[in-house]
């Protein structure tokens, strides 16, 4: 978006010069641009699974093999052989993004720095993004500044921007969404509803949680329409027509591989009674099994996810010191028809990760989503420290742009070292992660099959194919053996409950030969590994030793 636009498009007073927002955008631009390089060269592989899964697929489609998936992470809507079709449960749009740059400069830069070059690109945009919504709801150059570095130093969403997930390309796509929506309401032209329906497929597309852009469409376009209804179905018509036109390709591919729109994956975890049952085998977690569970686990479980996401949001939406802040903000315009839509979706996100796929959220489904929320909450959270700076101007007789100046400094200087405490201890975790797998996998066979706590993690560091570890006894082994041709099984401390037995020694298999570890692998202490070869696909009998 040139500054000429972006001047038209947030509204700003006309005093602030198109010449001065041009410069502020090339200046933020450079800067983020210089943080996100050094971010990413800080980290020196994915480091997590999610990260391991989009850069593999990227890697798949660029290498030639398409939307398939040689690490298997769950059984859900998993048809039998390897490889699988791709993104049965996650989104593919990051990984068909990452696949560009990783097919021109993966053997330059190498897999993991080509794959970041989508998040970099994404962080620039998020500044400028940030910065136009702090120049449509502050109003002035310096709540815009304010909102861009916000928006990039972030606390503990620093980190994640420039890694091969979706974090910073969901946010873009999000927040630009809620903005066209925003823009919809306030204007009723139908321009900004189709744009608001392309950008909700786009999300969609990258998240399985993106389907919540387009509920958010419609109800907005519907909100207090009762004086005109022929504009308000006309907005959600033009703003499904722009959903469909993006999704229409990936409901076609879905059709085609798995006999459905979707797959099923998604939904099923708001059946979860525990998230290891993401990896159950044989899959199909149901609404009877999710009664069946009782109340008082299921409304203990939403207590806890109540709690944790109200956390999320002081701690990791909202830096702690800006939570208040952009509370305040929101009530204030809570009547502004530009912010119904950011108003809406995170009711929505919190409600449903809360009470619907509590589990899922509590495991980073929140932190994910609202990535698309951070612009609009550094925006609302300098225009929040404003209005209070405001009242206690009037109160104390303080010079109140001098108190702007004093305080937003500290804020922006709060969230530079909080941002650079929890990104580099995140960052240094990801960079010694799993390297006992990149140990391994040269010792195994090139047509080795793996079972693995981490399938992403070990098909990146080895090349070889891997399944995940099933949140079932250890008797259904045979049957993964038959269905995806599993040759080793390697077991860590992270292993699901039902195979506590068989890692502690207290269990055997005759299927199941433990291995001693190839030589030079190193075993953490703390997380010891336990390797076995099986050795037969049929025998179901157990050994209790």
């Amino acid at each position: 978006m040139s500054a000429d636009r972006l001047v038209a498009a947030v509204s700003v007073k006309p005093a602030i010069a198109r010449s001065a927002i041009r410069r502020d955008l090339l200046r933020l631009g450079g800067l983020t641009l210089i943080v996100a390089l050094i971010i990413a060269l800080l980290t020196h592989q994915p480091g997590y699974t999610d990260a391991y899964y989009y850069l593999n697929g990227a890697a798949q489609i660029a290498h030639g093999q398409g939307l398939t998936d040689r690490a298997l992470w769950t059984y859900i809507s998993a048809p039998a052989g390897l490889p699988v079709p791709g993104f049965l449960y996650w989104m593919p749009l990051a990984s068909l993004a990452e696949a560009l740059p990783v097919w021109i400069a993966g053997g330059t830069l190498g897999l993991f720095h080509a794959g970041q070059i989508i998040g970099v690109l994404c962080v620039v945009a998020l500044s400028v993004i940030g910065y136009g919504l702090g120049l449509q709801i502050g109003g002035t150059r310096r709540t815009g500044w304010l909102a861009g570095l916000l928006t990039v130093f972030s606390g503990f969403f620093l980190a994640y921007w420039t890694n091969t997930d979706t974090f910073a390309l969901y946010a873009v796509i999000g927040s630009l969404a809620l903005w066209c929506i925003g823009k919809g309401r306030a204007s009723q032209r139908l321009i900004w509803w189709i744009a608001a329906g392309l950008l909700a497929g786009l999300a969609h597309l990258t998240r399985a949680d993106g389907l919540l852009f387009l509920i958010t469409l419609l109800i907005a376009a519907l909100w207090n329409q009762w004086r005109s209804v022929r504009n308000g179905w006309r907005a959600v018509l033009v703003g499904l027509i722009g959903y469909g036109v993006v999704m229409t390709p990936w409901f076609v591919r879905n059709l085609g591989a798995v006999g459905s729109l979707l797959p099923v994956g998604g939904f099923q975890s708001a059946w979860f009674s525990s998230y290891d049952q993401i990896a159950a085998y044989p899959p199909g977690a149901s609404l009877t099994d999710f009664l069946a569970t009782g109340p008082g686990p299921l409304l203990q479980t939403r207590l806890t996810a109540l709690s944790l996401n109200v956390q999320t949001f002081v701690a990791v939406e909202g830096l702690i010191v800006l939570a208040p802040l952009i509370l305040l903000a929101l009530w204030r315009r809570r009547s502004d028809p530009t912010l119904s839509g950011v108003i809406l979706y995170a009711l929505g996100l919190h409600a449903l990760m809360t009470l619907v796929f509590a589990l899922a959220g509590m495991r980073g489904g929140l932190l994910h989503s609202a990535a698309a929320l951070v612009p609009f909450w550094a925006a609302l959270g300098i225009t929040g420290l404003d209005d209070a700076l405001r009242w206690a101007a009037k109160r104390r007789r303080w010079p109140l742009k001098q108190a702007q100046r004093i305080f937003g400094i500290a804020l922006l200087g709060w969230a530079v070292a909080f941002s650079a405490l929890t990104g580099l201890k995140l960052i240094s975790g990801w960079n010694v992660a799993n390297a006992a797998y990149a140990q391994i996998g040269p010792a195994l066979p090139a047509d080795a099959v793996i079972m693995v706590n981490d399938p992403p993690a070990f098909t990146y560091q080895s090349g070889l194919a891997a399944v995940v570890v099933p949140d079932s006894s250890p008797d259904v082994i045979p049957a993964l053996v038959a269905r995806y041709g599993v040759t080793y099984l390697l077991l860590d401390s992270n292993r699901t409950v039902p195979f506590a037995a068989l890692y502690a020694g207290q269990d055997s298999f005759p299927f199941l030969q433990v291995l001693s570890l190839p030589a030079g692998v190193t075993s953490d202490p703390a997380n010891p590994l336990q390797l076995y070869r099986v050795l037969s696909p049929t025998p179901t009998a157990k050994e209790t030793p």
